[in-house]
């Protein structure tokens, strides 16, 4: 059994064999709060894992697998995230400002308070995530094509929108 500590070095430094353990255990893994940041990532298995308030900022991340993992409060500002897989996924006030999302699977990933202010998400797959309306946008974000949406989402809707015109509204 591996610390939290031991994990985090097996990441980075041997992520074969973080796979092949990761297989062998059926226990969730708690990767909370660590810092993974300004390093490259490629095929690991974060799947099932907990990785709330996990710091993945100024990274590069390549084919891993997030599917089912506790992301509340993950920071992935400035990372360049590329054919990864958020499918089920809680990103709850997960944090990808500036970040380069593209060929991303966010299928029933719950996205509520997500901030993906200046990110660039195209190619991304949202289109059956969960919540996107809830996200925190701007002007700059960079939207996936209409097939790659929800149906009813509006790339024009922000939360900061609905806030500026009820802080306008109770100013008379």
């Amino acid at each position: 059994m591996y610390s939290k500590d031991e994990l985090a070095e097996l990441i980075i430094k041997n992520p074969e064999e973080y796979n092949s353990y990761k297989k062998t255990i059926e226990e969730e893994i708690d990767l909370t709060e660590l810092d993974f940041s300004n390093i490259t990532l490629e095929e690991i298995d974060f799947s099932n894992t907990e990785l709330a308030g996990t710091s993945f900022i100024d990274s590069h991340l390549s084919n891993c697998n997030f599917s089912n993992a506790d992301l509340n409060a993950a920071d992935f500002t400035r990372a360049n995230v590329v054919e990864c897989d958020f499918s089920e996924s809680i990103l709850n006030g997960t944090d990808f400002s500036y970040a380069t999302v593209n060929y991303c699977n966010f299928t029933d990933a719950d996205m509520a308070g997500c901030i993906v202010k200046e990110a660039e998400l195209s190619d991304s797959d949202l289109s059956a995530s969960l919540n996107l309306s809830a996200t925190r946008a701007d002007e700059t974000t960079v939207w996936p094509d209409n097939d790659l949406l929800p149906d009813d989402f509006d790339t024009n809707y922000t939360k900061e929108d609905e806030e500026e015109e009820s802080s306008s509204a109770s100013d008379y």
